[in-house]
């Protein structure tokens, strides 16, 4: 297990023990805490959780279609077999559609009425939205677009908007070059205590599907090391920060390379940290992991291979996409962990120096992880 899995586990922990149950635009209540902030040094060891799979193959193209692409288009992430983003994004026809989280009785004829996400004044994004009107002066309406799923409310974005997720995430790195202002500054002008690049822009937030829930970074370079705050709003915490922490980590590393420093730490900050409730059988899952794993690491060796092969044979019983076997399967994962332990790495491509220059198809050739081991899936809800 790596230093992140015990953060992280102790977050969970946390949440359970001293959380408040809330409720949020999304219908779905949350347990919350108000904040949380946790450091790790990235000379140690690279933060990556592995008491579930992490998929970091997406969570670094993610990055990577942020910082690099400085893109908002889904269909990008669609070309490198990426899909996290298709909740959010706006339709064909200019309207994002957001469905109820479970259908017990499918209506396709249902209709809900446009909102225009342009009627909130800036200083109170909260206010309740007017209905956007056609060229006619209508009231414009919408169904669902996707079978099997009720419609449960619309916003209008427009058709310039097609297919993105709005003015949020790579569009503010695009718009303020951020990542190319953050380069050039650590090259030329280290010392700079101004090294803050905000995804937080008043001004773009009424158009933005998701206002960005990592909203701010600030980078200091100490003794040629480069050292990283990252800020999150609102923390989805089985889902989104085993990703959020493997790219920051990765941006860091990649940033570091590309301007001739060593990697530092990050200290990471959030606010309202949370899960779902109908994430909580999965977290459960995932803590009796770490208990698993801290109880089989006093075993001795010869019991652990016993133990290890007696799961085999029973394996043999069960169908592969069971719970039987999976459950079965990440006990036998354990014990591999504890006989072989790996650190797992980063390897960026050393002939690469320019950061845009890093290859971002699905392949992700220029950026490798090794040594990676998990106890096995867990699924997670995504609510929208």
């Amino acid at each position: 297990m790596t230093e992140f899995d015990y953060l992280y586990d102790e977050l969970l922990r946390k949440i359970l023990r001293e959380g408040v149950e809330v409720e949020n635009r999304t219908g779905v209540n949350t347990i919350k805490v108000p904040s949380h902030t946790f450091e790790f040094n990235i000379e140690k060891e690279f933060p990556i959780l592995t008491t579930k799979q992490m998929f970091y193959r997406q969570a670094i193209i993610e990055m990577l279609w942020i910082w690099q692409m400085g893109s908002n288009n889904v269909l990008d992430l669609h070309d490198r077999n990426v899909h996290i983003w298709d909740e959010w994004m706006v339709d064909q026809d200019g309207i994002y559609r957001i469905y109820e989280p479970t259908t017990e009785q499918y209506d396709p004829d249902k209709e809900v009425v446009v909102l225009d996400p342009l009627s909130a004044p800036l200083d109170n994004l909260n206010a309740k939205l007017s209905p956007k009107l056609d060229e006619n002066g209508n009231v414009m309406t919408a169904k669902s677009m996707i079978k099997g799923k009720n419609i449960k409310e619309a916003k209008y974005y427009g058709i310039e908007y097609a297919n993105t997720i709005g003015t949020a995430y790579g569009y503010i790195v695009n718009r303020y070059q951020h990542t190319k202002n953050l380069i050039d500054t650590i090259k030329n002008n280290p010392n700079d205590r101004r090294m803050v690049k905000s995804l937080w822009q008043d001004e773009f937030l009424r158009t933005a599907v998701l206002p960005s829930c990592v909203w701010s970074t600030e980078w200091d370079v100490t003794k040629n090391k480069i050292n990283l705050m990252v800020h999150q709003r609102s923390c989805d915490v089985p889902l989104g920060l085993p990703f959020n922490v493997t790219q920051y980590a990765t941006l860091l590393k990649m940033i570091a390379h590309v301007t001739d420093k060593e990697p530092g730490t990050i200290t990471y900050s959030i606010k309202d940290a949370h899960v779902y409730v109908n994430q909580l059988n999965g977290i459960k899952k995932q803590m009796e992991r770490v208990e698993k794993y801290n109880s089989l690491s006093k075993l001795d060796d010869s019991y652990l291979e016993t133990l290890k092969q007696s799961l085999l044979e029973q394996q043999k019983l069960f169908d592969k996409d069971s719970d039987e076997y999976n459950e079965l399967d990440s006990n036998i994962r354990i014990i591999d962990m504890i006989f072989n332990p790996t650190k797992t790495e980063l390897i960026l491509n050393p002939d690469i120096d320019d950061f845009f220059l890093f290859d971002n198809s699905k392949d992700l050739k220029d950026i490798k992880i090794k040594n990676y081991k998990h106890m096995g899936k867990i699924k997670f809800p995504i609510t929208q």
